[in-house]
């Protein structure tokens, strides 16, 4: 059991917590949530005994075993597998007895260990270990390369590796899915779910929390508030207190009408595409737990593009990649009103598909298009280390826009949490989440109607993620984006595709179902390695070709459901202001506006006449593609 009783943190001046109270026990998995720089991590390190509370007790028994993720990139010759081995430190222990013992030729000794390692599963702790590395998506010759030859971010996995080979009774994960990928954070979660020891883990990633905790630990005022139940029960229990506070109720309500629009709007293009059924009810649920986020420091929204061309960018027999392709013969259209959402393993290549479209800096055969006036908005973590270090979040944006006023200069900035002076300082001691912060806000002061986003909510705490997810919603430009925020793809995407088999075909399923998906394609691999079997190169090319042939055919169809979606907006913007100017008593009592207000009533019900026949055109011309689709799908 851990208790921990009126237990308060300081560093420096700074108060973290105070009197935090609350108990676990075995088999309890709590998330810890709250702001950057509330005391989540030093929290862990409370709980590893690198810093001592202010007052208070922590009841820990000293023979628990705990295991917590190094932060540490590793270095070094040992195999990766032997260094995810020594996360068990009874089997090292165990280990060196029996090389002792049979240096010394102490058979009793060596009898002793035998038995030690046939408690503890030592003569199975390499397979142990190898289910590991396969699970966090290491092929299987990785386990037999040393550290050294893996990237920074492969070597962070092997520290989880290690954590997760501790067989501890406390298990103390910090960010565990930063450097992992959808389809290992999916194996994750079903890991952490038959854990039997305590677990606490500090996440943004509220589907990876919502999977696998069973109470939440918010850190908020000083005070660690804990609730029982996955996050979306915290949002939910967050909310009704929240709710209770009538100086917030009026801006509560504001914000869920807010929401509550797009999902009017989004329900008549809902149609039998389970992505599009399954963003519905992702909406509806932001208008939910929008009281939940109604104090976040984030308010932003993304501008309006100057202007909308039907078709933004194409790419035509394209092969991409670096010296060797990782994507063959790619058909790609992006239009008006494409919000698209990539997935795949790592090394896939959704990243090489998202830099053709950025800038062609990974075609290596092939043709890209871009409309004459496509403005793009590409967002790569690598444009976080192409910030000046010695300039201010102010001078960025001057240099975006140079005669932007200071008063709207620190009101765009301060909905990115960048308040008083602060907008002034060198960004150098700025954080990863801060960086990229400032990165979306320069990107969106741009007017992008085609954005390219590759893994934005990286760094990127809770409340953040929420703000970023709901202006995509409310966004009116194209966006092709990867993530392994599931929150974000519900929210955001209509259409979902899967970079796969060096092709980027659609995903025709639920994004929920993309982890069964992925254990399908694993069941079909013969070597029970971590990629799918892809067949022969003739089969591949034929496979795209004929993906791309049913795209052609099925253009003018999807034209004409994007250009009756964008007549349909067009007129709930004008219907929009009308009623606000019918909105003001006003216009009723004055005698002398009569005939003003006859005409405004008229031309409200031609509006809502107009609305009504692009709808049933709508409903009609969606069913025209349904059915083609259909067709297209059953033909052998």
């Amino acid at each position: 059991m851990l208790n921990l009783k009126d237990v308060g943190l300081r560093r420096g001046r700074k108060t973290l917590f105070t009197n935090a109270s609350f108990q676990l026990h075995a088999g309890q998995r709590l998330g810890l949530v709250g702001a950057n720089g509330c005391g989540k991590t030093s929290l862990f390190s409370l709980l590893l005994g690198e810093l001592e509370a202010d007052h208070g007790e922590i009841g820990l028994d000293h023979r628990l075993r705990i295991a917590h993720v190094a932060q540490e990139s590793p270095s070094g010759r040992r195999t990766a597998i032997d260094y995810v081995q020594d996360g068990d430190f009874e089997l090292r222990q165990a280990q060196e007895m029996l090389a002792s013992a049979e240096r010394s030729g102490d058979e009793q000794a060596a009898h002793h260990a035998f038995d030690t390692l046939e408690t503890i599963g030592g003569f199975s702790a390499e397979a142990r270990a190898a289910r590991l590395l396969h699970g966090l998506g290491f092929a299987p010759q990785d386990s037999a390369r040393p550290v050294d030859e893996f990237s920074g971010g492969w070597r962070m996995r092997l520290n989880l590796a290690q954590a997760l080979m501790c067989r501890s009774d406390l298990l103390l994960l910090d960010e565990p899915t930063n450097h992992l990928d959808l389809p290992a954070i999916l194996w994750l979660e079903r890991w952490l779910r038959r854990y039997e020891g305590i677990l606490i883990v500090i996440s943004h990633d509220r589907d990876f929390i919502d999977a696998i905790c069973t109470r939440i630990a918010h850190i908020e005022y000083e005070q660690i508030q804990v609730y029982n139940g996955n996050y979306s029960d915290f949002e939910s229990l967050r909310s009704a207190r929240l709710a209770q506070q009538q100086a917030m109720h009026k801006r509560q309500l504001k914000e869920v009408q807010h929401l509550q629009s797009y999902v009017d709007r989004f329900r008549y293009k809902a149609s039998k595409a389970r992505q599009a059924q399954s963003r519905l009810k992702m909406l509806e649920r932001m208008t939910l737990i929008a009281p939940a986020h109604v104090d976040s420091p984030f308010r932003f929204q993304f501008l309006e593009p100057e202007r909308q061309p039907l078709h933004l960018a194409q790419l035509e027999n394209v092969n991409a990649g670096y010296d060797m392709p990782v994507l063959e013969d790619v058909d790609l259209l992006i239009s008006a009103g494409d919000r698209i959402g990539l997935l795949g393993v790592n090394g896939a290549g959704k990243s090489t598909l998202v830099k053709a479209l950025a800038d062609g800096s990974t075609l290596l055969s092939g043709k890209r298009t871009l409309a004459r006036h496509t403005r793009l908005g590409y967002f790569a973590q690598h444009q976080l280390d192409l910030l000046e270090a010695d300039q201010s979040p102010a001078d960025h944006l001057r240099r975006v826009e140079p005669g932007i006023p200071e008063p709207e200069l620190r009101r765009y900035l301060g909905g990115f949490g960048f308040s008083g002076e602060r907008i002034f300082d060198p960004i150098a001691p700025f954080s990863g989440g801060e960086k990229a912060r400032l990165v979306l806000a320069l990107m969106i002061r741009g007017r992008p109607n085609l954005l390219l986003l590759d893994e934005p909510t990286n760094h990127l705490d809770l409340e953040m993620r929420q703000a970023l997810s709901r202006a995509l919603v409310d966004y009116s430009g194209a966006i092709v984006v990867i993530s392994h925020d599931r929150h974000l793809l519900r929210s955001v995407c209509d259409d979902l595709w899967v970079v796969h088999d060096r092709g980027v075909h659609r995903f025709d399923r639920d994004i929920d179902e993309y982890g069964a998906w992925l254990r399908e394609q694993d069941e079909d691999d013969p070597g029970n390695g971590t990629a799918p079997t892809v067949g022969s190169q003739a089969e591949r090319k034929q496979k795209r070709r004929e993906a791309a042939e049913q795209r052609r055919k099925l253009k003018p169809l999807t034209d004409r459901v994007r250009s009756i979606e964008r007549d349909m907006e067009r007129l709930r913007k004008d219907v929009a202001k009308l009623e606000q100017v019918l909105a003001d008593n006003r216009i009723y009592n004055d005698e002398a506006r009569k005939e003003e207000l006859t005409g405004l009533l008229q031309e409200q019900a031609g509006l809502r006449s107009k609305l009504d026949d692009f709808e049933s055109d709508w409903l009609i011309a969606s069913e025209a593609l349904e059915q083609a689709r259909s067709k297209d799908a059953d033909q052998p």
